[in-house]
């Protein structure tokens, strides 16, 4: 399963893991949504229902890191590294235009990348 992120210029395109949050995300798209600022390394945004995290590995690592922070329900892209953080479950990760998801600004649209 692969997905696009894009704002009016910038694209980044993320392989998602196989985990029942991955699928419960790839399952609501398409959809248009702003996305913000957090922190000192992330961009996040809140999909239209919570995702299900049932059996989702937690999230730990690099920049290019696409996650879901259960206790607030938002997505969050990693522009920086990060350490564990309870409640916070991997999603997948950047394949492409990683470098470019700390310029992610306004509404983004998150679609499915046909397979």
């Amino acid at each position: 399963m692969q997905i696009q992120v894009k704002d009016e210029i910038h694209t980044v395109v993320f392989m998602l893991n196989n985990s029942v949050a991955a699928e419960s995300l790839y399952n609501q798209l398409p959809f248009k949504i702003r996305v913000e600022n957090y922190g000192n390394n992330e961009k996040i945004f809140y999909p239209p229902t919570k995702l299900n995290t049932t059996d989702t590995p937690s999230a730990e690592g690099p920049a290019g890191t696409l996650a879901y922070f259960e206790p607030w329900g938002n997505v969050v892209m990693y522009y920086g590294s990060f350490g564990r953080y309870r409640g916070l479950y991997d999603l997948g990760t950047a394949i492409s235009g990683g470098e470019h998801i700390r310029k992610l600004t306004g509404e983004i649209s998150v679609t499915k990348i046909s397979e």
